[in-house]
């Protein structure tokens, strides 16, 4: 059987704050492309299919458009002003990569795939996952820009994400930062809001080290402040943004399967979005391990949408769309 890259959202076909949809990546034209990867390369029979509940995340952040923005052309106090600030700014959905339970780990090939139109189309890729595997396919995906100099990777999350394998698996959720560290096209990589204990052990810790990772204890961005994290952030771009949702703190992005107290807050982030849209161009941004059977009213997908809606309208705000 052979499927398509992407699939219209599960939810009818209702897209994210009700952009337009676009599932034919060939003839994608978009400043902004958000697309949905459920499906991660799980440790266990147990994690795989619908028991692996990061696949609804999409569906959920999609379901809470009402609550994230009333609209594009609504005043937002987060950005101060409109979304899109007046300007022709293309912003579409791409629906989600479909998995195949017959073919549990060809989603990724598709995922790559799909990433690589996006990219390869100039627009701003916005990834709503599905587990930290997810960002793994859209890391290569970058090849296509590897001449345009090292991307650094900012990474919001309370674990490393280091692992090199769990279960022979090499692509799970323990793994991302492994296999960004391991493409040449990847540079500098900041970790931010790292806390308690996760399947990190030593070896993995000083590996991150080897490389060269700036590890950024939540304790320490408590003390700190983003500003001064911000300045620990390489100049000049380009910049990828991974957040796991258990980076933020469990109040107020609930819905994850292992909540640690003491995380980054939304208004943290939303400072590391604006301040790292301000230092140079951001090739795009991923959403990760939200649970949405866990959510409290909600809170965790009108939060993840929030983070999107940041995102893109300080990179309208930066000039980043313009010429396009």
């Amino acid at each position: 059987m052979t499927l398509p890259l992407t699939v219209p959202p599960r939810q009818g076909f209702l897209t994210f704050m009700n952009f337009p949809l676009c599932t034919d990546l060939d003839a994608l034209e978009a400043d902004v492309a958000i697309i949905g990867m459920p499906n991660g390369d799980p440790y266990t029979y147990d994690e795989g299919g619908a028991g692996q509940d990061q696949v609804f995340a999409p569906t959920a952040v999609r379901a809470a458009t009402a609550r994230i923005s009333m609209g594009p052309e609504q005043y937002d106090f987060d950005l101060g002003g409109t979304m899109l600030d007046g300007k022709d700014v293309r912003v579409v959905d791409c629906g989600d990569v479909p998995g195949d339970h017959l073919e549990p780990r060809s989603h990724y090939l598709r995922a790559e795939a799909a990433a690589r139109k996006i990219i390869g189309a100039g627009a701003m890729i916005v990834t709503i996952g599905g587990d930290h595997g997810v960002p793994i396919p859209v890391f290569r995906a970058f090849e296509t820009l590897a001449s345009g100099g090292p991307i650094t990777l900012v990474h919001v999350d309370a674990h490393l994400d280091w692992r090199h394998e769990v279960n022979g698996v090499t692509e799970g959720y323990s793994s991302p930062i492994r296999r960004a560290a391991e493409l040449d096209w990847f540079g500098a990589i900041v970790q931010i809001g790292l806390r308690g204990q996760g399947s990190a052990r030593t070896a993995e810790v000083r590996d991150a080290e080897a490389y060269g990772c700036d590890l950024i204890r939540a304790h320490e961005l408590h003390a700190m402040g983003m500003d001064a994290v911000l300045e620990r952030i390489p100049d000049g771009g380009p910049y990828y943004l991974t957040v796991d949702a258990d980076g933020l703190d469990p109040t107020e992005m609930p819905a994850v399967a292992a909540p640690a107290p003491g995380g980054v807050t939304y208004q943290q982030m939303r400072a590391l979005i604006h301040g790292l849209v301000a230092k140079g161009r951001v090739l795009g941004m991923d959403i990760v391990e939200i649970t949405p059977r866990r959510d409290v009213n909600g809170i965790t997908a009108l939060t993840a949408g929030r983070l999107i809606v940041n995102l893109i309208g300080a990179a309208v705000r930066a000039g980043q769309f313009d010429g396009d």
